[in-house]
């Protein structure tokens, strides 16, 4: 529960949470510092600082590739956590998605400072 409770705690926090969903966009092969900034218009320094806290609440991995360090969401952590939080859904019995995949309501768009764009 400790481990659940670090990566939504991380997760909570908007510049974070806009970081999270890059990298889950990029895929399990992740993108350079560099270019998440970039993404989300952040000063090296606060994208360091945040992607330390997604890499300690364990929902973030890096990999150094060359010069460059690539960073990556942890699918199987996040997926853990997704497990964790439905654990006793619907009283142990399959309830599938609440909306299908078509149905699914984007949420407005926000900045990296949590501001609807």
């Amino acid at each position: 529960m400790n481990q659940a409770v670090e990566a939504l705690g991380a997760l909570a926090q908007g510049t974070r949470l806009a970081i999270f969903r890059v990298l889950v966009e990029a895929g399990p092969e992740g993108l350079a510092a560099g270019r998440i900034g970039e993404k989300l218009d952040l000063p090296p320094a606060t994208l360091s600082f945040h992607l330390s806290q997604l890499a300690r609440a364990g929902v973030a991995k890096s990999r150094s590739e060359g010069r460059f360090v690539i960073y990556s969401a942890d699918f199987a952590a996040t997926n853990d956590l997704v497990a964790f939080l439905t654990e006793n859904c619907c009283k142990g019995a399959y309830c599938g998605p609440a909306l299908p995949p078509h149905g699914i309501v984007k949420m407005p768009e926000r900045n990296a400072r949590g501001r609807r764009r």
